[in-house]
């Protein structure tokens, strides 16, 4: 069984995740960086050269590829864009959903394209937003309100589920 966090940038699927992995015994892997390792670019060097559509088809293909065994998988925040992604990501895992406020997001989000993010031209972070979070409830088989928790906090509550998924497939 994995544990698949998904969110909105900065919502802390990577910090918590490295963390809820050393302390349940799991594997960690962070699919932004398998990414990039496969395509050897950064994350924006490939929207930059692919465009976000080629960027989208990228991050489907490496997502639905991915097999993996009692590992907490950190998505990129645009995975909710590739249905074959997603369809494997909730074959393997348990889909948890890392949902913070817009306000939030925007504070913390200082550069999105210097980040990597995937945001159209003439699109703002609101826009963005609004668009993504559908997808990420649809997908979802958990929701974490992660709006007034720290990462100690955060990584308490994926333990909390991951110790259930650990009894449920025992």
């Amino acid at each position: 069984m994995n544990i698949v966090l998904i969110g909105m940038p900065t919502a802390g699927k990577s910090t918590a995740g490295i963390i809820l992995a050393k302390i349940i015994g799991y594997d960690f892997v962070d699919s932004d960086l398998l990414i990039q390792k496969q395509e050897n670019r950064l994350l924006r060097q490939i929207i930059e050269q692919k465009g976000i559509e080629g960027f989208i088809s990228i991050e489907n293909r490496v997502n639905a590829a991915l097999r993996v065994d009692h590992t907490v998988i950190s998505t990129g925040g645009s995975v909710v864009f590739g249905k074959a992604a997603m369809a494997n990501l909730k074959d393997i895992g348990t889909v948890v959903y890392l949902k913070l406020s817009y306000e939030t997001i925007k504070k913390r989000l200082e550069n999105a394209k210097r980040r990597g993010v995937v945001i159209r031209e003439n699109q703002s972070l609101h826009d963005l937003y609004h668009e993504r979070c559908p997808l990420y409830e649809c997908y979802a088989d958990v929701t974490i309100d992660a709006e007034s928790l720290n990462v100690e906090q955060l990584v308490q509550k994926l333990q909390e589920l991951g110790d259930d998924s650990i009894k449920t497939n025992d």
